[in-house]
């Protein structure tokens, strides 16, 4: 049985000590931008897309080096896509993992930059044959390729204006999970391609992983929504209750929070099914499914 709150602990100040190393230091010019890329990307966060990957990499094989530069991408995805969602022209957040929001400190100029730096990047580290460790060029391109699909018009970005145009619309549960299929599920479903082909997995391998994580990502949403009416501000780091005041439709504005909790966690069991033809390597990957479902922050 894996302790998956060492594990998370273990790969989070792994993903990190890597991010540290590769995102210049404020010192170096020019210092506001990497000041204020560095301000969002180490405020905290649990890192569960890159620790997603590392688990899926680990499920198939022994992960080479190749595996931290590739998880840690994501993480800057993440981070960049978190700066700009909190704009003013976006969702106007002034709070982010317990802090003021990037523009509230830096400006919204210099957090749009930032969030912009931290984008092109990540797709910097999946394109350096260096830090790929032997990889072969089609595998490597093929990552560069999920994250571009996970992250951009056809996966994150996409979503993002799905639900931009959704707000304070009477939208049904089919339109909902759309939105939530791209905005979220999208980069979920990325971070566990990506790991399994570092690894090198089978088509049959990575089409199990694929529906794994497409499972584990819906359950991430729901847990979210919930979060959103249950949650204290201590505990999100950010205003609770958001999404109504927004306009938002949910999962428990559809199902009420019991319903959406039962729903979440029919999606992790479903996703540990997903798992059946891997052994005891992919246990992390089945501890998060239920870590994601029943987390408080």
């Amino acid at each position: 049985m894996v302790d998956i709150t060492l594990y998370l602990d273990e790969k989070c100040e792994e993903v990190d000590r890597f991010l540290n190393a590769v995102v210049p230091d404020t010192k170096t010019a020019p210092a506001t931008l990497h000041d204020s890329m560095r301000y969002s990307l180490f405020a905290g966060g649990k890192r569960i897309r890159p620790i997603l990957a590392i688990a899926a990499a680990e499920a198939v094989g022994k992960p080479s080096r190749a595996i931290l530069p590739v998880a840690s991408s994501l993480e800057l995805i993440h981070t960049y896509s978190l700066i700009h969602d909190d704009l003013p022209s976006m969702d106007n957040d002034d709070y982010r993992r317990g802090k003021l929001t990037n523009h509230k400190v830096y400006g919204e100029a210099m957090a749009i930059l930032a969030g912009d730096a931290l984008l092109t990047l990540a797709f910097d580290l999946c394109s350096r044959t260096d830090l790929m460790d032997g990889l072969t060029p089609v595998l490597q391109l093929q990552i560069i390729r999920e994250l571009a699909q996970g992250s951009g018009h056809s996966g994150m970005v996409g979503g993002q204006v799905f639900d931009i145009q959704a707000e304070n619309k009477n939208i049904d549960l089919a339109t909902l999970q759309t939105i939530h299929t791209h905005k979220t599920g999208k980069l979920i479903r990325a971070s566990v391609r990506m790991g399994a082909l570092v690894v090198s997995a089978t088509p049959e391998q990575l089409e199990s992983l694929t529906h794994y994580a497409e499972d584990v990502g819906l359950a991430f949403q729901i847990a979210d929504d919930v979060l959103n009416v249950i949650g204290s501000r201590e505990e999100l780091g950010k205003d609770a209750n958001t999404d109504a005041q927004r306009g938002k439709k949910t999962y428990p504005s559809f199902h009420g929070v019991e319903g959406a909790k039962a729903l979440a966690e029919q999606c992790a069991a479903r996703a540990i099914s997903r798992l059946e033809s891997f052994g005891s390597p992919a246990d992390p990957l089945r501890e998060l499914a239920r870590y994601i479902t029943a987390r408080r922050k």
